[in-house]
């Protein structure tokens, strides 16, 4: 069965992570699916892990899915305006879109959730502008398509968070937190002030086992106890896939909700057959 045949996904970020595997599940579900990124054969972004959206192209036909592979940087307007026309002259509609390209990792080092005066502002920066800014104006550019439509998904990956509650990491909680608000916003905008059947919802997986992830704790910065507490980055794909199935969705509109929590709603679990508690 393939409940999303027929169906049209945008999903940003997917060389690798999150998005490869949210990717793989919506592909094998039978969507058409648009993988955008920066890391292509040739100009592979990630020195760890060098996976390219070609890869995920290709384990995507592996698995019966299709993928089809656009360079785009989130952080060029142009670019993203180039990636809906083709879009909409290819396909003449798009039913979900998933913003998950992110900025701000690259050469953490160990100022990584230093206190605010040490981390360095190129930091804050990107993630506001690969992240924050990248996921309003991709979701503005798509719009278009849904709007005409009058249907649509836009599910933004995040994480939980309480702002009365501080772990150290401020740019980053700062920008998710402005990520979380931005979901709230635009759900109202669509739905109550403009009449729009467009859902907008956040999804916050847990601890992922992404390529990243597994190549440290191939260097020993993790331990076999922490990597079993992991979920696979088909988990949160399963929980996308949940919600753009599901007739109701409209409800959920504006929340952010956690990958564990729909698994138990939607009764799905993780590949390894474990539903994280």
């Amino acid at each position: 069965m393939r409940p999303l045949e027929g169906q049209v996904a945008v999903v940003t970020g997917a060389s690798r992570g999150a998005g490869r595997g949210i990717a793989l599940v919506l592909g094998e579900a039978g969507a058409t699916v648009y993988l955008t990124g920066r890391s292509v054969r040739g100009a592979q972004t990630s020195e760890l892990t060098g996976t390219t959206l070609e890869d995920t192209a290709e384990l995507m036909a592996a698995r019966g899915g299709v993928g089809i592979p656009v360079r785009t940087d989130h952080t060029e307007d142009e670019g993203i305006e180039a990636l809906f026309a083709r879009v909409r002259d290819e396909q003449g509609r798009l039913d979900l879109l998933v913003n998950n390209a992110w900025g701000g990792y690259e050469e953490m080092g160990d100022t990584f959730g230093a206190p605010f005066w040490v981390e360095p502002m190129a930091r804050f920066d990107r993630m506001f502008s690969a992240g924050v800014r990248s996921h309003l104006v991709t979701t503005r550019t798509a719009l278009p398509l849904m709007m005409r439509q009058n249907h649509g998904l836009i599910v933004n990956t995040t994480i939980e968070i309480e702002p009365t509650v501080y772990d150290e990491a401020l740019f980053y909680r700062t920008s998710k937190l402005a990520i979380n608000y931005l979901i709230f916003g635009m759900a109202h905008d669509l739905h109550v002030r403009g009449g729009y059947d467009v859902a907008v919802i956040g999804v916050a997986p847990g601890w992922m086992r992404t390529e990243d992830v597994i190549e440290n704790f191939r260097k020993g910065l993790h331990q076999e106890a922490q990597l079993e507490q992991t979920e696979s980055t088909e988990y949160i794909g399963r929980a996308v896939l949940a919600l753009a199935t599901d007739a109701d969705v409209m409800t959920k509109s504006g929340q952010t909700l956690r990958t564990r929590d729909l698994a138990r709603e939607y009764r799905f679990i993780d590949i390894d057959g474990r539903q994280s508690a």
